[in-house]
């Protein structure tokens, strides 16, 4: 088994959340695990992408080469485009179809879908009107998350134990939110 997923976004959107809960499934797991992250800019609305790479047999490097990652999952749909040249040809394009306008040339949205619709395994979801229907817009990194559940080689119940260790000591409500996002996520009518 082996899975190789890059996740993409900008600051702010829980990037690097959505890599703490799939490395931590994959020490639970009890496969090896190798993360490699970059934060573009190191503020808000900056370029985030992280690399995971998950197997049960050694891993050897932390960054993805080109044409092998199994999964491109964003939670901005002009940062996945990015990272194209990384997907293998059976690979899976993952995004919540809302921009996070930072740049004032901003890409039109229509083409932006067009490009991503382009690919045979692509999935678009509405991340954040999902979030919000959990309780809170940014929850949409955790609603990615069960977009691509049945993609990941955990159970579900692995990823909803890890979510709630997670957020444990934010308190039970953020706990729920979370899980509540998780399902949304998984049950999402793809807008695709």
């Amino acid at each position: 088994m082996k899975k190789d997923i890059i996740i993409s976004g900008v600051g702010g959107q829980g990037i690097l959340t959505i890599s703490a809960i799939l490395d931590t499934a994959a020490l639970e797991s009890s496969y090896n695990v190798k993360q490699s992250e970059v934060h573009g800019m190191s503020q808000r609305g900056g370029a985030v992408q992280a690399h995971v790479r998950i197997s049960d047999k050694p891993i050897y490097s932390d960054l993805i080469p080109k044409g092998k990652a199994d999964l491109i999952l964003s939670v901005e749909p002009m940062e996945l485009l990015r990272y194209l040249p990384y997907l293998h040809p059976d690979g899976y394009l993952v995004t919540d179809i809302n921009p996070f306008k930072n740049i004032p040339d901003y890409p039109d949205e229509t083409d932006l879908r067009k490009q991503i619709e382009q690919f045979p395994n692509h999935r678009i979801v509405d991340a954040r009107t999902l979030a919000k229907r959990a309780g809170n817009f940014r929850a949409a990194n955790i609603v990615m998350i069960g977009a691509v559940s049945d993609l990941l080689p955990f159970d579900d119940e692995l990823l909803k134990k890890v979510i709630s260790d997670l957020f444990q000591r934010k308190g039970d409500r953020i706990v729920q939110m979370n899980l509540d996002a998780f399902e949304l996520g998984k049950n999402a009518i793809l807008v695709s």
